[in-house]
């Protein structure tokens, strides 16, 4: 009775709203649905809004920045109810309990690590600073740095030793009297380029499970957290008169991490020492290939490898032969013309101060740059595989190719001045 007063009001139910349709999609149609949607990027990027700094502009502001006072500089942020003491206290018990501690958090953290390792540190044992982001760093140095603790290069043993074993057996054993030698290696910018090499990082994950030797080290990285497995990062350190660190004859490895937040917000001065500028403005990147290059330029003349610099550009030109050489003073010539002769408020759209290619061509022509396509063509190349000249394909009546060089004017008068003064 039930069952069919139930139909009977499904059936009302079908003949006052239709029979229901059926819009469920196959799992297989919906990933081929969803795989040729296109995705929408914004093309209202940061650099094309922003200039970026020239050397004098960045020397002036790092200028101003340092002439701060002292109640303006910004104090190490610690994360919880504690002060640099208690902090101190805490890292260094973290220590003993057979952790390694990484540090992580906005701005440089090589003033307050070294700062613990000298006043907390050194009076535990004996300290090791590796300096991960020297670009000349490599492993001979960081061994021949903690060789010189007293007694690991007289350190015997029965069996032929490589460095790296002889300096883990020298701190695995107990002294005679005792009292162990401890070894505490601070790392500055461990996720450093230098410091993902395969033999600095087999050497450090079998220094960081010795019980006698801690591992202090700091990340600036976003990514620096997937240099290490799962397997690493949980990793235990064994008693030294354990056997569980030895197996089949192969020592164990990991890093017992610890993490901590250490937001200092203080420049990277010192870092930036050792670093090349013309990499910071993005011409390393730029340089990996045309294809990059030319497909990342966004609106305002900037490419998404970076902005480029006068640094950048000098550096090109002295690789490249006179008459490309001659190609680019031309061009950066004819586009300073169109800058100055235009009233155009929006400077930054550096495309429409451009020459087009068959202008450029009749141009090269004359000077006897390039007599031919193919010549030309090959001359750009040098420069559109750095990103010193940009072009775009205009449709439509009267468009063409447009090349134009992604430097405003102020930066094109400097690099004119310093080729004519060669």
């Amino acid at each position: 009775m039930d069952s069919d007063d139930g139909s009977d009001a499904c059936e009302q139910w079908e003949s006052e709203l239709g029979a229901p349709v059926a819009t469920s999609t196959p799992s297989f149609e919906a990933y081929f649905v969803q795989a040729s949607s296109r995705s929408a990027t914004s093309s209202n990027v940061f650099s094309s809004h922003i200039l970026p700094l020239s050397a004098d502009e960045y020397a002036t502001a790092i200028a101003a920045y340092k002439a701060r006072s002292q109640d303006q500089t910004v104090q190490t942020r610690w994360t919880g109810p504690w002060n640099e003491t208690t902090a101190f206290r805490r890292y260094a018990r973290e220590l003993a309990e057979g952790f390694n501690l990484l540090f992580y958090g906005f701005g440089s953290k090589r003033t307050i690590l070294n700062k613990f390792a000298t006043e907390c540190l050194a009076k535990k044992g004996h300290v090791v600073v590796v300096n991960g982001f020297q670009p000349n760093t490599t492993l001979k140095d960081i061994l021949a740095s903690i060789e010189r603790v007293p007694g690991v290069l007289s350190h015997s043993s029965s069996l032929p030793l490589s460095a790296e074993q002889r300096v883990y057996d020298f701190f695995a054993k107990s002294s005679q009297d005792g009292s162990p030698a401890h070894l505490y290696l601070v790392v500055h910018n461990i996720d450093s380029p230098v410091m993902r090499s395969h033999k600095i990082r087999n050497f450090l994950s079998l220094l960081a499970l010795n019980h006698h030797v801690h591992l202090v080290a700091s990340i600036d990285r976003l990514n620096a957290p997937l240099l290490w497995s799962t397997s690493d990062i949980t990793a235990r350190k064994f008693p030294s008169h354990n056997p569980g660190d030895v197996k089949n004859g192969v020592r164990s490895r990991g890093y017992a991490w610890l993490w901590h937040d250490l937001t200092t917000l203080s420049p990277y001065d010192f870092e930036l020492t050792y670093a090349d500028r013309s990499s910071i403005s993005g011409a390393a990147t730029l340089s990996t290939g045309a294809r990059s290059a030319r497909q990342g330029v966004t609106a305002g003349g900037a490419t998404s490898g970076g902005p480029l610099s006068e640094t950048a550009v000098v550096h090109v030109l002295a690789a490249v032969t006179a008459k490309a050489k001659k190609l680019f003073t031309f061009l950066a010539a004819k586009q300073l013309e169109n800058i100055e002769a235009t009233t155009a408020e929006n400077s930054n759209d550096l495309q429409q101060y451009g020459l087009t290619y068959d202008s450029l061509f009749s141009a090269a022509r004359a000077e006897f740059i390039a007599t031919n396509d193919t010549t030309l063509r090959s001359l750009l190349g040098e420069f559109m595989d750095h990103g010193l000249i940009l072009s775009v394909n205009q449709g439509g009546q009267g468009g063409g190719e447009t090349l134009w060089i992604p430097l405003r004017k102020e930066r094109i008068i400097k690099i004119l001045q310093s080729l004519n003064s060669e």
